[in-house]
């Protein structure tokens, strides 16, 4: 039976607060967006830059103060975050590099049989702070993720993913590289997480995604890309061996078939949440393609009744909206979607989308205004036009 019983609205109001998507959860200054990434596990991350990228549309919902730019100086200058490969390309908090390992071992046959290629590029890169892949020069192309690439472009990734380089930085789509050992703090470095046992990284991993979405089912869904080698099988057993424990708790909602599952240091928020009224929002956020808050877009479907596609890899013929479309949220409700564009330090509204019970929530016509305003500043916009 399940430890908790709660309506669709609460469910929806909790992920709201657990993300920090409310005026009375939201963070304050951009530092304070690393304990968010601790909380979450990672945030995910897509080249695309149309209105700035998945990490930071994800971190400008949240945090008022928010300004494009200021993820490079928590992951480049402070080095408290750090770019892996978990949830496909991520974003995660540099405490959890220990954690990794496993991932990095898996690339152990790949270095044994590029040695001298990685023996160039390592000695390059002890008398050098950084280099890109132009800096070295390499003969031949490697296979590297499913393509061919340069070779000196292919052992710099594969050395990341190994744990033996990092991104020291970006200049636009260019990732410049140095040594982990120059760059990640030597106590992380030396410290060991055994996640050589399956069982074992997969309880860390059910448990790590469970809080990256707050309440979450188990149920296929995206929610689990990149967890390499987990079955439903494997996922069932943690799920158990998890809720057995009480560091998940089991939550039937009303109306949906498959109980959720809340992390145990999310309990709070959600008894906040019960004990609370709903306060109305004065203000719309956009919403990131590859937010934490949409990992399922499945569940998101059932507990907001709001479907979303993402549709920058659909043909245009077949796009029911847009290129680059966000979702609009206001409050606990998914009012719209919306396509923006920014030049000349003015934020462009190329279409907006309501849903079709928007006009039942009252005041979300100047809330999408606010939003759109807050959204400006962001983006360091000095006027929105187009919205009609």
């Amino acid at each position: 039976m399940a430890q908790y019983s709660i309506s669709r609205r609460d469910a929806c109001r909790f992920l709201i607060d657990y993300h920090h998507l409310s005026d009375e959860t939201e963070l304050k200054m951009p530092a304070d967006t690393v304990e968010y990434v601790r909380k979450v596990g990672c945030i995910q991350f897509d080249p695309l830059d149309v209105v700035g990228r998945n990490p930071e549309l994800v971190l400008q919902a949240r945090c008022r103060n928010y300004r494009k730019g200021d993820i490079g100086e928590l992951l480049y200058r402070e080095r408290r975050l750090f770019d892996v490969w978990d949830k496909n390309m991520a974003i995660c908090a540099v405490e959890d590099w220990p954690c990794f390992s496993r991932f990095r071992n898996s690339h152990a046959q790949w270095l044994e049989e590029h040695a001298d290629a990685v023996r160039i590029v390592s000695d390059y890169l002890k008398t050098h702070e950084y280099a890109c892949s132009s800096d070295i020069e390499l003969e031949g192309r490697m296979p590297c993720w499913h393509r061919q690439q340069r070779m000196s472009r292919g052992v710099l990734e594969c050395m990341c993913h190994a744990g033996l380089a990092v991104v020291h930085h970006k200049r636009g789509a260019r990732r410049y590289y140095s040594l982990a050992e120059h760059t990640i703090p030597r106590h992380l470095l030396e410290r060991q997480v055994d996640h050589s046992d399956d069982a074992g990284y997969f309880l860390w991993q059910v448990r790590r995604r469970t809080g990256g979405v707050g309440l979450l089912w188990n149920r296929p869904g995206d929610a689990w890309l990149g967890i390499w080698g987990m079955k439903s099988v494997h996922r069932n057993e943690a799920f158990r061996k998890l809720a057995e424990s009480g560091e998940l708790l089991e939550v039937a909602v009303e109306g949906l078939k498959h109980p959720l599952y809340l992390p145990g240091p999310a309990l709070p928020v959600l008894e906040n949440v019960l004990r609370n009224a709903p306060a109305e929002a004065a203000e719309c956020r956009m919403i990131a393609p590859l937010d934490n808050l949409l990992w399922d877009r499945k569940l998101i479907a059932e507990l907001f009744g709001f479907s979303y596609k993402w549709e920058v890899y659909t043909p245009a013929a077949e796009r029911k909206y847009g290129y680059y479309v966000l979702p609009v949220l206001l409050g606990d409700r998914f009012i719209g979607r919306i396509e923006l564009r920014s030049a000349d330090a003015v934020l462009q509204v190329e279409h907006f989308w309501p849903e079709p019970d928007a006009g039942r929530v009252s005041g979300w016509k100047p809330a999408l205004r606010r939003g759109l305003k807050r959204f400006a500043a962001y983006l360091r916009c000095r006027a929105v036009s187009g919205l009609k």
